[in-house]
């Protein structure tokens, strides 16, 4: 269902039980963030702050939850699009026996024309008011995290155009707001913009760009959407709306936006000109960003509805409103996927904890040796899957959300030598972990059942053993231990470690073996100083973020120089002096005491429900030290 402005999807937010207004005064300015947090972490519902000391309300959690997202993509449930996208593919590549059959793509010709999207002549709601002076401290920007650089847009749709053949990028990428008319543009290396940007400046010309806020809650999401670069992202908004999108042209540069946006800021970057420290943000990895060098955006012009909404979103130690986003996504492109890349593919998930890059879980159906192994290649070579660092494959009946009973499967159907696999290649440039930026490694594990030529003979293989007492007695420098897995017949333990000296990990992992202090284990993963090392949702985000797979997942040797079967997964911080690694180490995002209490005190006039304590609580003792930047590994 196309919705005629961000109101009015408000008002059926409203009309369904799915929004509160919160009519009490709240700061842009880390309060909102806070509240967003609490909310978000128990379930609750879209807020719409109201009082925030602008003219514009805030709203926030729109898409945070099944019943929203549904709604916002104008769907009953997200298989419908499935069944869709499916029914697209049987019309244009089944057999057309005559040629009646054919002429019945016409009506499936005719309806794909209807989602192309038009430009109008005139001006659109989106520029009923036009600001004297463009000034974005009049909007309601957030501030998101006590350490975050400013201000940050956190949904905005950027509009370019390649400069060569003028198809148009709609993408989405944080705005750091240095002052009323610049901001940062935090466009990353592999993303459509980005690669606009290194065509103007090769061509020696200033680049347009225009950002819209708001409007039908379509348009967000086809602007965070992995489409392939020939596929324009308001016709894709048309086929999910079922009705073209309507483009106005902007009043200072030649970009189209939608005509029923809440606002427009208009603008230029200009390849030429020095870059700006942008910088650091409370990211959706549940760390700090640090500060990096982007280029800045020129605001000409800012326009916007009589009735303009902002509306935002907050990022951070996940679960947070972009896991619905990324639910959305896993659903919608599985068809796609299994189309153009992976036939095989029966279903796909991306857990929260692996804040969409880090884990992904994939079933197949599998009918010969080493299927899983290309499924892994094949997908780690598809569009926005290159950033995956963890990938684990199984059988079809497999249940992807059913996270024990895959860690069964993955203890019963994958042998440590044989089964582990390892590639180098691109990674999100948000990955603190990886040796460079934007390159590191991946890895991929088997855990489909294997064929005659595949197994090997594990007979000799007893009853998993973990020795506690004895490594508490001689290996000091692990403080604690989860053998709940163990216990439960799961080869596999986590062990808490302190690290007082270089190569200590490595050095502990040996002795566990050596001294046989671990038996028939499998899969023995480190971590740093955990809130609770038995909560294994932490532990899988904060191993999967510290990762990188080559460096930190090895085996150990016997005398003899073979490898015993144990793969060993270093996921503790990594520093220059314990483990020679040389870029900055950023800090786990909590939110300040004074913001805590100041939110704490006004909870029961917000009108929100009962008290939510703060999540923050829980993860400040992971946090290393005072501000974004946990460790400067850079001062050697």
């Amino acid at each position: 269902m196309p919705y005629r402005s961000l109101r009015h999807f408000i008002q059926l937010l409203e009309s369904r039980g799915e929004l509160i207004r919160v009519k009490e005064y709240v700061s842009p300015r880390l309060e909102i963030t806070e509240i967003a947090d609490r909310v978000v972490k128990n379930n609750g519902k879209a807020l719409l702050f109201e009082n925030n000391g602008t003219e514009f309300p805030v709203l926030i959690l729109a898409f945070a939850g099944d019943a929203r997202m549904n709604l916002a993509l104008g769907l009953t449930n997200l298989d419908d699009v499935q069944t869709m996208i499916d029914g697209l593919v049987n019309d244009f590549i089944g057999p057309k026996a005559n040629f009646m059959d054919k002429l019945r793509l016409l009506p499936v010709l005719q309806e794909i024309s209807s989602w192309m999207p038009k430009t109008l002549h005139g001006r659109g709601a989106c520029q009923e008011v036009i600001m004297d002076t463009p000034d974005l401290t009049k909007l309601p920007v957030l501030t998101c995290w006590p350490h975050d650089g400013g201000p940050f847009i956190t949904l905005p749709c950027v509009h370019t155009r390649n400069p060569e053949n003028r198809t148009r990028n709609l993408g989405m990428y944080r705005m750091q707001v240095f002052g009323p008319d610049l901001t940062g543009m935090h466009w990353h290396m592999h993303k459509g913009s980005a690669w606009h940007y290194q065509l103007y400046k090769k061509a020696g010309k200033r680049m347009p760009v225009s950002v819209s806020l708001g409007g039908d809650p379509v348009y967000t999401y086809a602007a965070t959407a992995p489409l392939p670069e020939n596929i324009d992202e308001y016709m894709f908004a048309g086929f999910l709306r079922k009705k073209k999108v309507e483009l106005v042209r902007c009043l200072t540069n030649d970009l189209e936006v939608p005509s029923d946006a809440d606002f427009v800021i208009e603008g230029y970057i200009d390849p030429g000109e020095d870059l700006i420290l942008e910088g650091p943000f409370g990211d959706h990895t549940g760390f700090y960003s640090l500060a990096e060098m982007f280029p800045r955006f020129h605001v000409t012009c800012i326009t916007h509805r009589k009735d303009a909404v902002y509306p935002a979103t907050v990022v951070g130690i996940p679960p947070q409103e972009d896991a619905w986003i990324g639910k959305a996504t896993e659903k919608i492109f599985l068809a796609p996927i299994k189309l153009s890349v992976v036939p095989e593919l029966s279903n796909m998930h991306m857990p929260p904890e692996g804040v969409f890059h880090n884990i992904v879980l994939a079933s197949i159906q599998k009918h010969y040796p080493g299927q899983a192994i290309k499924v892994m290649n094949s997908l780690w070579g598809a569009g926005q899957m290159m950033f995956n660092k963890i990938m684990a494959v199984f059988d079809t009946d497999a249940d992807l959300m059913d996270y024990f009973q895959l860690t069964r499967l993955i203890s019963e159907h994958t042998d440590p030598l044989q089964d582990v696999h390892f590639i180098q290649g691109p990674v999100d440039i948000l990955d603190h972990s990886s040796r460079q930026y934007g390159f590191g490694s991946k890895i991929g594990i088997d855990a489909t059942s294997k064929t005659s030529a595949e197994k090997i003979d594990n007979s000799a293989r007893g009853i998993p053993y973990v020795d506690e007492k004895g490594i508490m007695k001689e290996l000091p420098a692990i403080t604690s231990a989860n053998t709940d897995l163990i216990q439960q017949g799961i080869s596999a333990v986590v062990f808490m470690v302190h690290k007082t000296k270089p190569a200590e990990i490595r050095s502990v992992a040996k002795q566990l073996n050596d001294l046989q202090l671990i038996k028939n284990v499998s899969f023995v993963i480190f971590a740093g100083s955990l809130p609770d090392v038995k909560n294994l949702s932490t532990l899988s985000w904060v191993v999967a973020n510290n990762l990188d797979p080559m460096r930190d997942c090895f085996y150990t040797e016997r005398p003899d120089g073979s490898k015993y079967p144990v793969l060993f997964i270093d996921g503790t911080m990594k520093s220059f002096a314990f483990d020679g690694f040389t870029r900055e180490w950023p800090n786990v995002i909590v939110m300040d005491e004074l913001t805590i209490s100041a939110i704490d005190d006004k909870w029961d006039s917000l009108g929100i429900g009962s008290f939510i304590p703060s999540p923050s609580i829980q993860f400040k003792s992971l946090v290393i030290s005072d501000g974004a930047v946990a460790s400067d590994n850079r001062k050697g």
